[in-house]
């Protein structure tokens, strides 16, 4: 009784605040954001893309693949042979990326997730000009599965993890990072039991985030929710199935309507479609449609771009995502971002920032310039890109 007393008294607090956005101009007009877009190659090197100090110099680098691009002229490494590809006839062997100081030498190296399936290698940084760093495989025979995997800290250490499915057992599976000075192995932890959904070599769709309010985070595919524990590395994660999304890429969980309720929100990897999905109960969720301004919207990162301590999600189409293959896959490459506005329905404001990059497999926010506000770094088969916030 309690919770409807609060639903109803939420409902006309939503229409009161609505009301409001639409008869104050001042109040209700759209402050779109101003990016500095900095093309660094027209090249198909990566659609994973990450930054780093690769030469401990005291400025962030741009890592894409096996090329890392150093500021602040974007002079092109190698860290390994590679080769630019073709994007209308290949895929590249970099799918996302990740910078960090794996062995913890004080030095950023890189991580390359590579084609679904396969496993994951880290670079190791040479601490000198060379194109041949050392290679060291994440997992031995862990093939990563789900296109979506997620760079996420789990254990709460300050340090990013791996979120993913292990394609051998299919399990939902954490990846940590060496936790001592020099080590090189990374630690495999698994949520699930065998053979569970969000774990086919090409999945789509997984995220982590608190769905149930018990302050404990939990893991989301597409298909449904894995019950988080407080102890990461139990494995024993109880699943709750419930269709939350068409086939989608990286899952974000938040109170979209302001109802103290924490929804998803998802976009699809591979066809038309962004949304919110309405957290009614664990195994209730109902669909709204935000946006179907492009397809193969195959990655999203929060950050929160206009500096009111509220996160905006971004996202964008993975230009030539099946080497243009698919309806919609050389449609315009929107890159763009989502604005929420709990309480003020529909609930959301969408902003477009470019309209010839898109983004790829993951996105990286980081700020570059050391101007307090966070920038946008995209790779995909429409090159890589630099957007530098212009918040006044």
């Amino acid at each position: 009784m309690k919770r409807n007393i609060f639903k109803l008294g939420y409902q006309r607090l939503c229409v009161i605040m609505t009301l409001f956005l639409f008869t104050n101009p001042a109040f209700s007009q759209e402050h779109e954001l101003e990016f500095k877009k900095t093309v660094i190659t027209r090249d198909f090197l990566s659609e994973g893309v990450a930054v780093g100090d690769m030469n401990k110099d005291g400025q962030l680098d741009i890592i894409a693949g096996y090329y890392w691009f150093e500021a602040p002229d974007w002079t092109r490494h190698e860290i390994s042979p590679s080769k630019v590809f073709n994007p209308r006839k290949e895929y590249s062997n970099s799918f996302l990326n990740l910078g960090m100081d794996v062995n913890l030498d004080g030095w950023d190296d890189v991580v390359i997730i590579d084609y679904p399936g396969t496993p994951a290698y880290w670079f190791e940084n040479p601490k000198t000009e060379s194109n041949n760093w050392k290679k060291h495989i994440i997992a031995d025979r862990v093939g990563i599965s789900n296109e979506s995997p997620a760079f996420v800290d789990i254990d709460g250490d300050g340090r990013l993890d791996i979120l993913c499915g292990d394609y051998e057992k299919r399990q939902i599976i954490w990846l940590q990072a060496p936790t001592t000075p020099e080590a090189t192995e990374w630690k495999r932890f698994n949520i699930s039991e065998e053979n569970v959904p969000g774990t086919d070599r090409f999945s789509h769709g997984l995220g982590y985030g608190d769905v149930n309010g018990d302050k404990i985070k939990d893991v989301v595919i597409s298909e449904g929710w894995f019950e988080g524990k407080a102890d990461k590395n139990s494995g024993d994660w109880i699943f709750h199935p419930v269709l939350i999304s068409d086939p989608a890429s990286h899952m974000q969980v938040l109170d979209v309507n302001g109802d103290m309720d924490n929804d998803v929100v998802s976009s699809s990897a591979h066809s038309m479609g962004i949304w919110w999905h309405e957290y009614r109960n664990d195994t209730t969720f109902k669909t709204h449609l935000m946006s179907n301004i492009t397809a193969q919207t195959h990655s999203t990162i929060m950050a929160d771009l206009n500096g009111d301590g509220d996160m905006e999600m971004i996202t964008g189409k993975r230009y030539l995502a099946h080497n243009g293959n698919d309806a919609g896959d050389e449609d315009t490459p929107y890159l763009l971002y989502f604005e929420f506005t709990p309480m003020i329905g529909p609930f959301f404001r969408e902003h477009i920032i470019d309209n010839d990059s898109g983004a790829g497999l993951n996105i990286a926010v980081e700020d570059m310039n050391k101007d307090g506000k966070p920038d946008i770094i995209i790779a995909n088969k429409n090159g890589i890109f630099l957007f530098e916030n212009q918040l006044k």
